[in-house]
């Protein structure tokens, strides 16, 4: 069965290369979004030339046509950048799920947790997209540091709130396909607090002289 594309908008990235390098070994087709075309079609060959052999599709165009290409879209930019970039998506994202990775931190205290008027990146995401587009917030918490090594199986969990049951369960379905355990966490109200989780990740990071902290929910039963 064939798979559904993912555009990866804010794919250039760490976080975002990572993802899709470990999205498109899985057999997700996967277009890399940025600002500019040309960025985003190097990075693009660049990465396609990491995939093992079966491996899907892994293209880059620029933001606007890679979401009008993306059946679901994944928003991985800097919070500075997050309502500049959803400007030049919104209309491509009509009656799509977005699950943002988006993160409210304030520099220079990255490490404090901030948040902002609406609450949350995620529901100022969902105000500007609109009630026809499905926000999910997930993979807030994960770690870019360890995304590009396909062999290594990920010991901390993919935090997922969202609204919409369905969009929450395709979220859950990417997170599983790179590798992750997912754990619904709830309405899209409680990505306040995932995002904020991040900034206490990196302060352990900076404590403990680590840069893969994550978050690991025990008493549920994992296949």
């Amino acid at each position: 069965m064939t798979k559904p594309t993912i555009a990866l908008i804010g794919g250039t990235g760490a976080e975002g290369s990572g993802l899709a390098v470990r999205w498109a070994a899985a057999g997700y087709p996967v277009v890399i979004g940025s600002r500019s075309a040309e960025k985003a079609a190097a990075r693009g060959e660049e990465l396609a030339g990491q995939l093992p052999s079966g491996s899907a599709l892994l293209t880059g165009l620029e933001n606007g046509p890679a979401a009008a290409a993306g059946d679901i879209i994944v928003l991985s930019v800097p919070y500075s950048a997050q309502e500049g970039t959803i400007a030049q998506i919104a209309d491509a994202s009509r009656d799509k799920v977005v699950v943002t990775v988006c993160v409210p931190l304030k520099p220079p205290k990255v490490s404090v947790v901030w948040q902002p008027e609406a609450g949350s990146a995620a529901a100022e995401a969902q105000a500007q997209l609109g009630e026809n587009v499905r926000v999910v917030a997930a993979f807030q918490n994960i770690s870019a540091t360890h995304l590009f090594d396909l062999a290594w199986e990920p010991n901390c969990d993919v935090l997922i709130a969202g609204d919409d049951k369905e969009a929450k369960a395709v979220a859950a379905e990417l997170a599983q396909a790179a590798g992750f355990f997912a754990v619904d966490a709830g309405p899209l109200t409680n990505a306040s607090v995932i995002e904020g989780l991040t900034a206490l990740l990196i302060g352990i990071n900076i404590r403990n002289k680590v840069k893969g902290s994550g978050i690991r929910i025990t008493g549920i039963p994992r296949s």
